[in-house]
């Protein structure tokens, strides 16, 4: 399966259960949805099925689970199924529930990944886009000592290590390499909650789907048993020892349950920033508060920039090389404006020029003060787009490009001798008639410094 794609879901899959605060009996469906459509949550049991966008800026409480909330609509308990669509890697689908929380089921995101892998995964025509760390980002909450580091990385990985002052459970640490070891090693891992909480929670009219069945719960400050049995019959369990301390239902699955569980929630709740994230996560003493708030942080960064730089590695390899361009190109020096390709897909392209204070435009535009023309930044972003559309051709040594039109052009900083420009190109929707729409933007030093629009017609050559 090509994860540069991207993927929704076979076919359709409902799972029903009690919501964990509300205690309804609540339905939840997972409906595969079209490229570019996101993870979307509808509350179909609302006047006109309202519906948001599954992303940081609409969360509103993390009290004990991640809450979401646009206008009237309200829907909590998101970061398990959230969890499992981010780590089996489906990026359109739309959430229907019946209700103003997802259904706790057994605490885990386990009936979620079951119900993904027994539908299957569609993979998409549309290219996957990444949010990729590029430097180290570090967030933290000195009141409670929690703190999220994400550094640069090729691929996506999670350490946590959560602390409690109990003695019960104090240390722990989970780590994950691979999503590809989510469903097995991680998926499972249930909620936890400590008896001495469950007051607390209860007065806040919090967890009244609670039980044993859908969360470990951890018995390490020893009640008398009046007040332990009063509370057993509130959530209506059956009565324990108050001499008794540990884990009320049995113990733990395996040895780092806990950890693992907040490890779920910190992927469940970072799946808000609405892309999958190439860096390296370690948490430590996470929580729905911290994780959503890096979320929060990191969605404001990528809205101020409408798409990220492309990584440059001056170490590998190009895809195409000068002598390979100037095979599907006519141009020629001085006018030839792309020196290597570093990325050529179906619908999108970067291409490279290194600005040499040698370029024979620098003589004139300006002696003093050397700026390459914004002219000629359009003209070297559209041979990048010319050099998409002839590559996919067969035999492209026979058409060129002609450009038809240039809309929303804007510049944004000046490009000088010594800058390295990396031009992404990409086209939105396929070639009609010969002609292809494309979207184009020229990037120093990982920030845009000019974008375009064009169109331009394929036509072979006499």
């Amino acid at each position: 399966m090509n994860m540069s794609k991207q993927h929704t879901l076979q076919s359709s899959f409902t799972l029903s259960g009690k919501g964990l605060h509300s205690g309804l009996e609540i339905t939840l469906t997972f409906v595969p949805a079209p490229e570019n459509h996101g993870i979307k949550i509808k509350r179909v049991d609302l006047p006109d099925q309202p519906q948001m966008d599954a992303l940081a800026e609409y969360v509103a409480e993390t009290t004990r689970g991640t809450v979401l909330k646009k206008g009237d609509m309200q829907v909590s308990t998101i970061e398990h199924a959230m969890s499992a669509l981010y780590a089996l890697g489906i990026d359109n689908c739309m959430l229907e529930v019946d209700g103003p929380e997802f259904p706790i089921l057994d605490g885990s995101a386990i009936a979620f990944v079951e119900g993904i892998q027994q539908v299957g995964i569609q993979e998409q025509e549309a290219e996957r886009e990444y949010y990729i760390v590029r430097k180290k980002i570090e967030y933290s909450n000195p009141e409670t000592g929690a703190k999220i580091t994400i550094l640069p990385d090729d691929s996506f990985s999670v350490d946590v290590h959560i602390g409690f002052k109990s003695c019960i459970l104090g240390n722990q640490f989970a780590s994950l390499s691979s999503l590809d070891d989510f469903a097995s090693q991680i998926a499972g891992a249930r909620t936890f909650v400590f008896v001495h909480e469950v007051e607390t929670l209860l007065s806040l009219n919090l967890i009244k789907g609670g039980d044993l069945k859908n969360a470990i719960v951890i018995y390490d400050q020893q009640k008398t048993q009046e007040e332990l049995d009063k509370l057993a019959d509130v959530m209506g369990q059956e009565h324990h020892s108050a001499d008794q301390l540990g884990y009320i239902n049995g113990g733990l699955k395996f040895d780092n349950e806990p950890a693992s569980h907040k490890l779920l929630d910190v992927i469940g709740d970072l799946a808000l920033i609405g892309k999958p994230i190439k860096g390296k996560v370690i948490a430590t003493f996470p929580g729905h508060k911290i994780n959503t708030d890096l979320a929060k942080i990191i969605r404001k960064e990528l809205k101020k920039q409408e798409i990220q730089a492309p990584i440059y590695d001056d170490t590998i390899p190009p895809v195409m090389d000068v002598n390979d361009i100037r095979k599907l190109l006519p141009h020629r020096w001085p006018f030839l404006m792309v020196d290597k390709v570093i990325s050529v897909r179906q619908n999108t392209i970067v291409g490279v020029k290194n600005v040499s204070v040698n370029e024979t435009f620098f003589m004139g535009h300006f002696p003093e003060e050397p700026v390459m023309p914004g002219v000629l930044l359009v003209e070297a972003m559209a041979q990048t787009g010319g050099i998409m559309v002839l590559h996919g051709l067969e035999n492209p040594e026979c058409y060129s490009t002609y450009f038809m039109k240039i809309d929303g052009v804007k510049f944004r900083q000046k490009v000088v001798p010594g800058d390295t420009v990396l031009f992404h190109l990409e086209m939105p929707e396929p070639m009609r008639r010969g002609c292809a729409i494309m979207k184009g933007y020229a990037f120093v030093g990982g920030k845009i410094v000019a974008e375009a629009e064009l169109m331009c017609q394929i036509v072979k050559n006499k």
